[in-house]
């Protein structure tokens, strides 16, 4: 559940199994302040989200000052080849725009249209309300749109 939380966040990247090993670490480190045990898998994903997103910040400020190159997401080997079409085609546009995404909507977007969660769901993960959730979904959804947008008219 963890690696792929993470994969689905993150992509196919150098970085997928230490962000996942640091996950655990951080996750043993407080394991202590899990008062319901039934909810282990919801407080753990919540700390492979905030683990992901403290890293995609971080990678995101190397970038923007030059000392990290962009990475490119192997779309093919990420979405599978067992996806109906039309699920297939949803998935490659939210996954192309990512990287351009601030990092809250990125990880709200895949929680949300990749995880199949819902609002309230996301947002517990996130650990945010409910609508910062929603404000952060309207803006990765704007994004896609312009994407698409930018998609049809050069086909025309």
């Amino acid at each position: 559940m963890v690696n792929g939380l993470a994969y689905r966040l993150l992509g196919r990247d150098d970085e997928l199994d230490d962000l996942v090993q640091t996950s655990f670490m951080a996750a043993f480190r407080d394991l202590h302040r899990l008062t319901e045990p039934q909810a282990f898998a919801s407080w753990l994903a919540s700390i492979v989200v905030r683990t992901t997103h403290k890293l995609l910040r971080r990678r995101k400020m190397l970038t923007r000052l030059g000392l990290r190159e962009p990475a490119n997401v192997e779309l093919d080997s990420l979405l599978g080849s067992s996806l109906p079409p039309p699920m297939h085609a949803e998935l490659r546009e939210i996954y192309t725009v990512l990287e351009a995404l601030p990092t809250e909507a990125r990880i709200a977007i895949v929680l949300h249209r990749v995880d199949g969660l819902s609002i309230p769901e996301a947002a517990e993960r996130m650990q945010l309300s409910v609508s910062t959730v929603k404000r952060r979904l309207r803006v990765a959804e704007a994004e896609i749109e312009r994407h698409k947008q930018a998609g049809r008219e050069q086909n025309t």
